[in-house]
């Protein structure tokens, strides 16, 4: 994380000076190719989870997708496509949430993990003011080589909309991973471990094994 001073103490962002941001525009490629977001979970699609709980911790929501706009747009949240080509990957779902948020923060989601906590929001929202952040990124634990270790998730992001043109710059140049963007702007990495935080909370699934072994959790 860049240094920076800190804010001020009673500095706060409210939920409704955030837009969340559902990334469902992938290609599917680990799960067949099949629409990710519209599988079902636990009976119901998996965007449609996501949603839920990333609805009641901020103001306004969008949705990134890129095929079966109708079935998104069901789900009553206005839909967007990416404004870059050929599935470049989440900075193109960033760029298109930036596009058209309208609040003066952004939270990105993944469609693929509908467990993520539900004070999310809340939580980078307060490393961000604490850090004097541009940018709140989560840390989760996973289980590696038998031991817990934290792993950046870079999909969960908090990030200032004036980010725009700066995201813009850098994938219009070919740049399209989330590290070697978000390395040039304050960014705050947000250890998800405290006591009672749920240790399946990030596990995203990217097969249908996965999916149904989530279920079965």
């Amino acid at each position: 994380m860049t240094q920076a001073a800190a804010m001020p103490a009673h500095a706060f962002i409210a939920a409704a000076d955030i837009t969340g941001l559902l990334l469902a525009g992938g290609r599917g490629s680990r799960m067949g190719g099949v629409d990710k977001g519209l599988q079902l979970f636990n009976g119901e699609p998996l965007a449609l989870h996501a949603i839920r709980r990333l609805g009641s911790q901020v103001g306004q929501l969008i949705v990134n997708a890129n095929r079966n706009l109708a079935d998104y747009e069901a789900f009553g949240v206005p839909v967007w496509p990416d404004s870059l080509a050929d599935y470049p990957g989440p900075l193109a779902g960033f760029l298109t949430g930036l596009e058209h948020c309208t609040t003066p923060w952004l939270l990105t989601v993944p469609c693929d993990t509908p467990l993520f906590p539900p004070d999310l929001a809340v939580r980078l929202a307060e490393a961000v003011a604490a850090e004097n952040a541009e940018i709140a990124m989560v840390n989760a634990p996973e289980i590696s080589e038998g031991e817990v270790v934290l792993r950046l998730q870079p999909v969960f992001c908090l990030l200032r909309a004036d980010l725009r043109e700066s995201l813009r710059r850098y994938t219009e140049a070919g740049g399209r991973k989330v590290h070697a963007w978000t390395a040039q702007h304050r960014t705050v990495h947000v250890p998800f471990n405290r006591p009672g935080d749920a240790p399946d909370a990030f596990f995203n699934a990217n097969t249908l094994a996965e999916l149904h072994a989530l279920e079965n959790r």
